[in-house]
């Protein structure tokens, strides 16, 4: 993804992250997966319409995920051309819920405290390098 090369740490974490963001921006990839538990056929978060807000769904979905955890305005900051807005651990693990953090650390390797600090740093650098002109991709 030479795009992130600069957004994401080099070393041992780095490949395990480049595994984890791909899972997590790829259009639904983890859907099914965070779902696939007591009920298959129902989604672990509402679903909209569009087909790119369910749980992972692409960049938009984790707007989408961010903004019904009430860190839309965080996010927001990533897109935007302004400053990025840092996001916590705590909140990157409350957005993205237990079931998508789960299937992560099992993807990568990695410990679920490790991954959401991970993810807490390299996250705002992540969306705006995607969005360079201070909006989601069409």
């Amino acid at each position: 993804m030479g795009l992130l090369d600069d957004a994401v740490p080099q070393g041992s974490v780095s490949k395990p992250l480049m595994i984890a963001l791909g899972a997590l921006l790829a259009s639904g990839a983890l859907y099914k997966h965070a779902s696939s538990g007591s009920q298959p056929s129902k989604p672990a978060t509402q679903q909209p319409s569009d087909q790119s807000g369910d749980v992972a769904g692409g960049l938009g979905g984790l707007l989408d995920q961010f903004q019904q955890s009430g860190l839309g305005n965080i996010m927001k900051s990533w897109i935007g051309t302004g400053p990025n807005q840092p996001v916590s651990p705590n909140q990157v693990g409350s957005a993205l819920g237990p079931n998508i953090i789960k299937v992560l650390a099992q993807k990568t390797g990695m410990s679920e405290q490790e991954l959401t600090a991970q993810l807490s740093q390299i996250l705002p650098g992540v969306v705006d390098k995607l969005t360079p002109n201070g909006r989601l991709p069409s």
